[in-house]
């Protein structure tokens, strides 16, 4: 099977159901797909054997990984937060990952207890290979240990991932918005963060915020 065709029905689970383009309530939605209902799935949980180099970097993660995922031929490890640092080290001086090469933010508000995620793309320049770690967070208590102590490139994809999600990442040097004025209200890439905006002047003309535009409804 090609690996860019998604997983078969019955290796997916569902954490939740998007309403509209953007899953977001109360305000304007201009996309056209204010009816659109879609369920929001996770690829089903790997089974062993993994495959060539895949076994050998589960082994050595065995007991912090509660789970793998491989998904268009890429596998993610989904590991429990307070052994973040301790896998990251792992990963870093016994299985050369030595690139930490991005953190991502993602929010699932229907994944209960775990509604905040963040990712982490991690190269191995030494062998050419390439993982992800995932772990998880709710929204009551948004708080993952900060990497930047074992991989400085972390830190201003930490700041990113705090400034639009709300992740705090508990040790980061300066942990500080990014992106966003310092008194900007909430975190702009959160699922229920409002669509609402503010008009952009562009060469004399001016596009008003999304939830005043247009409705195709």
């Amino acid at each position: 099977m090609p690996e860019n065709v998604p997983a078969p029905t019955g290796e997916v689970h569902e954490v939740g159901v998007r309403h509209g383009m953007f899953g977001v309530h109360g305000t304007g939605d201009t996309s056209g797909y204010g009816g659109l209902v879609r369920p929001t799935v996770y690829p089903g949980d790997a089974q062993r054997p993994y495959g060539g180099w895949y076994d050998e970097v589960a082994d050595a993660l065995e007991v912090a990984t509660p789970r793998v995922v491989i998904d268009r031929g890429e596998i993610t490890f989904h590991v429990r937060r307070e052994d973040l640092p301790t896998v990251a080290k792992l990963l870093r001086d016994e299985l050369k990952f030595e690139l930490l090469s991005g953190v991502s933010g993602v929010h699932y508000p229907d994944d209960h207890g775990a509604e905040l995620h963040a990712v982490y793309h991690l190269l191995s320049m030494t062998y050419n290979r390439r993982i992800r770690v995932e772990v998880t967070a709710p929204d009551a208590d948004p708080h993952v240990p900060s990497l930047v102590p074992l991989y400085p490139t972390a830190d201003w994809h930490e700041r990113e991932t705090f400034d639009m999600f709300g992740i705090v990442f508990d040790g980061h040097p300066a942990l500080t918005r990014i992106l966003m004025p310092d008194d900007w209200p909430g975190h702009p890439q959160r699922k229920d963060y409002p669509l609402g905006g503010i008009p952009v002047e562009y060469k004399g003309g001016s596009v008003p915020p999304p939830d005043q535009r247009r409705s195709y409804n």
